[in-house]
Order: C-alpha cells, then structure tokens, then sequence
C-alpha cells in the first residue's frame, strides 16, 4: 500500500474521534515543545533545578543550546524522513536508507583514527586539535559522499526501487570499510560507539545556528515541493501525466533529504528512530497533505527527541543515558504496537 498523506482506515477513525485537525495538532505539539524546553532548561547533573538567576550561567552555556540544538535536530530527521516516506511511497523508509549514516559513521571512524596516529606522533595537543575540529566536519562529509555514491550506483534519482537497492549496497560497503579502519586501529572504537548510539550533550550554540539555518532552508523548499510527494502517492504514471519533471523534481528533494539528515548526524550522530516514527505519529493522528505532514513531521520529531534528551539527562542523574538508546527503544517499542494495530486491522 503506497503511503504519503493517506492514512489507514483505523487512523482516520482515531483521528474522527479525537476531532484532530492539521491546525489543533501542530498548536498541541508546539505546546509539548514549549513545555519540554522548560524542562530542558531545568534538567541538570545533579537533577531538577528550578533556580533560574542562580543557574543563568549553567544554563547559557550548556542547557540553553543543548536544548534547542535537540529540538532542531529532531526536527530535521521528522522531515527528513517524511521526505523519505513520501518520495519511495514507503512507510518503513527512513533518513538513513541511502548511505547517509553508512557515510557519516566512516567520516567519523576515519578521523578517529588519524586522531590516534596523529597523538601518538605528534603529541595529545595535536589529535586534540584534530578531533575537535574533524569530526562534525567528517561526519558531514561522509554522510554527503555517501548519498553520492548511491546515486551515481543507481544511475540517478529516476529509479526509486534501484535507489533504495543502491542505498543498501553503499551502506553495507561504507560499513564494512569503517570496521576495517576499527580493526586496523582500535582506538576509534570508543568513538565509533558514541557515535552510533548518538549524543545531545556535545550540543552548543554553534551547532544551534548552524541546524536551525539548514531547516531555515530545507523546511521552506520542501513544502514549496510537497505537491511532488503529493502526485506520487497516486503513482508515478499518473504524476508524469500532471506535468510535473519528475526526475529533476526528485533530485532536488533527495538533495534536501540529503542536506538536513548529514546536518543532523554530524552534530548527534545516529540518533535512532526518530525519523521513521515522527511521520508514523502525525499520519497516525490526522489525516494530511504532505504539505501538513512535513511541517508537524518536523515538530514531532524535534518534540520526540527533545523528550528522549530531557529523559536522557533526568533518569539517572548525576550519570547519563545515551540519547539515542532511549529513542531506539522507545521507537521500537512505538512501531510494535503499530504493527499489532496494522495486523488487528484486518486485510487491506
């Protein structure tokens, strides 16, 4: 069953019921938003703080922009991976599916050890200097490289089927080269761990201004290009009939894809789920044109894991639980109990 905007008989049901519109979910997600920055401000090491004027310079410089730097990354992979549903008219595809992470993981993999090769002849300072500088930049270009390859593998955009077969390959590949790169140095290890398992804490404000200019530019473009997803939820035969240059079309959405997930993995690393839920939530919800879904997709996501990083800080604080542990879990959790739904529901 294709899926972009259409929801289920069961979500459209739900969201009868619930008298859920567009307009009423996005004010009660901004609401959640609003409430959760509050409780990221106050969520410390050493657990609930609520005084403000005291913590002014505490929460300037570390849960202000770690805060917000969450809420814009989860952001960017809700629309990313709206983004994703809609352009393979497949609700189990994600941000992730084209090489992106695959990439990113190698960048990251690749400075870490240069990091280790570098301190152990140069000194501690000097792979300081490295590691500091190289990883956001790697991960980012990796995570580039890899959306690259797996169109110059696929031949291009023209070909959703062949594109997500591509993705699979240059994930397996890039994947394999990084555990090479572990293997011939095992210092990288500890990072590539981090890295997979994602992190807010790493967050400052210069990842803030940097996220919130790149969904400054993609969240605008792709709702200019939400009639696109639109058509092809109808069928690729009929969305040529409208008209519409595909191809091109397509192109510059896998580059927005592209653009906002390599943004979001560099500053967090792999923060799980995130992307596949957040559209699954607001679909499940509302009934939707993609022109709404990508916008509340984009709340939702930044809401998801805002939560998860509020969490991530509170549950067993003064330690830490890695952020993306949570949102795997909780994502898992969350599409287990979609898929009881999708089966009590009875042929489709």
């Amino acid at each position: 069953m294709a899926h972009g905007s259409v929801s289920s008989p069961l979500a459209v049901a739900a969201a009868a019921r619930a008298g859920l519109t567009p307009a009423r979910l996005a004010l009660l997600l901004a609401a959640a938003a609003l409430l959760l920055v509050l409780l990221g401000l106050a969520a410390g090491a050493e657990g609930w703080s609520w005084h403000w004027r005291e913590d002014v310079d505490l929460i300037t410089a570390i849960r202000a922009p770690r805060t917000l730097g969450a809420l814009l990354v989860g952001a960017l992979l809700g629309l990313a991976g709206a983004v994703a549903q809609g352009l393979f008219r497949n609700p189990l595809a994600d941000p992730y599916l084209l090489g992106v992470a695959a990439g990113a993981g190698l960048g990251v993999v690749l400075v870490l050890a240069a990091g280790g090769l570098l301190g152990a002849t140069f000194g501690l300072a000097a792979s300081s200097l490295l590691l500091r500088l190289g990883l956001v930049g790697a991960a980012f270009v990796g995570a580039m490289a890899g959306m690259l390859l797996t169109l110059v593998l696929a031949r291009g955009a023209g070909r959703p089927l062949v594109l997500l077969l591509a993705g699979v390959v240059v994930g397996v590949l890039l994947t394999a080269l990084a555990d090479l790169v572990v293997l011939l140095s095992p210092e990288a290890l500890r990072g590539k761990h981090v890295f997979l398992l994602g992190s807010t804490s790493f967050l400052g404000w210069g990842s803030v201004w940097l996220l919130g200019a790149v969904l400054a530019v993609t969240l605008p473009v792709t709702l200019l290009l939400a009639r696109v997803l639109d058509a092809l939820v109808l069928g690729e035969a009929t969305a040529a009939s409208l008209g519409l240059p595909l191809a091109r079309l397509r192109a510059v959405l896998l580059a927005l894809l592209a653009l906002a997930t390599a943004s979001a993995v560099a500053q967090a690393g792999l923060v799980a789920f995130v992307g596949l839920v957040a559209p699954h939530l607001v679909r499940s919800l509302v009934v939707a044109t993609h022109r709404e879904l990508l916008a509340l997709a984009a709340l939702a996501g930044g809401v998801l894991l805002l939560a998860a990083d509020v969490a991530a800080r509170s549950v067993i604080a003064p330690q830490e639980l890695p952020v993306g542990l949570l949102t795997a879990l909780f994502g898992g959790v969350y599409l287990l109990v979609l898929l009881r739904r999708r089966f009590g529901e009875g042929p489709q």
